[in-house]
């Protein structure tokens, strides 16, 4: 907490020379893009929301709020808001939603895409607009460096998952608790795969998985733009909540943003972040664990051949503009 009150300071105070030294460089290397000042000047909007963030928050515990649901839920939501908001200024964010209306009513659990550092920020903002939805998110515990993201997360019903862990059954019991009692205002929401794609890291999990499970590796063998996706997380959250529907989170524009060097190349991004949901009845997904593992290895490849088809149509509309160019 005290790096982040210090980095909000130093960077509103050093705040004419930084934006002289990184805005001189950006216009020689990358005049059009201006890349290293949108970053600097996103982490100097991130500093100040983490410091509003934290007030509010011991706010809330001054006042012994903390622990109530309604402006705990608030706090995040507007955590994220800010966050989302920050991007679009300083990083040229621009979203495009489909199907978000269908995570209501509750209960539902989200099994979500996630391809970069920003998704989860970005999915949060998708899943919770309003006070009228309660999120539980299955989280990394690395996230809980982020000050705001651990003070409040904690203290709502999130889990940060230990991934190191050497014994599961703790973990994946914690899960089912988590989504476990969701009513019409509940969302339960992860992310399948349990880290961001990428193509090595495909291919290092399909050798994996062959190792032990032959068949399984040749039906996800045609994956092209996800991670083969960890069913029992996956499982055990649903199995909490025996009457949620599942919506399936989708999304495209934030591939190669998967690294610090990748965030560098893409921004600003010309095309929308876009974004789709769908929504499974809960009669069609299977109870057992066998077959719920098969049943969420075709919606992923399912969602990998609509993300493949996005991205050929984005491909096949920029060859084209800049045909129409020359």
């Amino acid at each position: 907490m005290p790096a982040v009150f210090i980095a909000a300071i130093l960077l509103t105070v050093l705040l004419p020379i930084w934006v002289i030294i990184i805005g001189l460089y950006d216009l020689i290397r990358a005049p059009r893009r201006m890349p290293h000042l949108r970053l600097v000047a996103f982490a100097f909007c991130w500093a100040w929301i983490e410091v509003a963030s934290l007030l509010v928050a011991f706010y809330l515990w001054a006042s012994g709020q903390i622990k109530k649901p309604a402006p705990l839920n608030s706090l995040q939501r507007r955590w994220a808001a800010r966050l989302v908001g920050a991007l679009r200024i300083t990083c040229g964010l621009k979203l495009r939603v489909i199907g978000n209306e269908l995570i209501r009513p509750g209960p539902v659990v989200v099994l979500a895409r996630h391809a970069s550092l920003a998704d989860s920020v970005v999915s949060f903002f998708l899943v919770a607009p309003t006070a009228a939805t309660i999120p539980r998110y299955v989280l990394k515990r690395e996230l809980l460096s982020d000050p705001a993201l651990d003070v409040g997360g904690n203290r709502g019903d999130n889990h940060f998952l230990d991934r190191t862990a050497t014994d599961a059954a703790p973990e994946l019991a914690a899960l089912s608790a988590l989504s476990a009692g969701m009513g019409t205002d509940g969302v339960s929401v992860i992310f399948p795969e349990g880290t961001r794609a990428n193509p090595k890291k495909t291919a290092r999990a399909l050798e994996k998985i062959g190792g032990h499970d032959p068949e399984r590796a040749q039906r996800l063998r045609n994956l092209k733009h996800l991670l083969p996706p960890r069913p029992a997380g996956s499982y055990a959250l649903v199995s909490g909540a025996p009457t949620a529907d599942i919506v399936i989170l989708g999304h495209v524009g934030f591939e190669g943003l998967d690294t610090f060097s990748g965030i560098l190349k893409g921004i600003p991004n010309d095309d929308p972040i876009y974004a789709w949901m769908r929504r499974i009845p809960r009669g069609e997904v299977p109870v057992d664990e066998a077959g719920f593992t098969l049943w969420l290895d075709n919606t992923w490849l399912q969602l990998d051949r609509e993300i493949d088809t996005e991205l050929q149509a984005r491909a096949g509309a920029f060859v084209e503009s800049r045909s129409t160019k020359s």
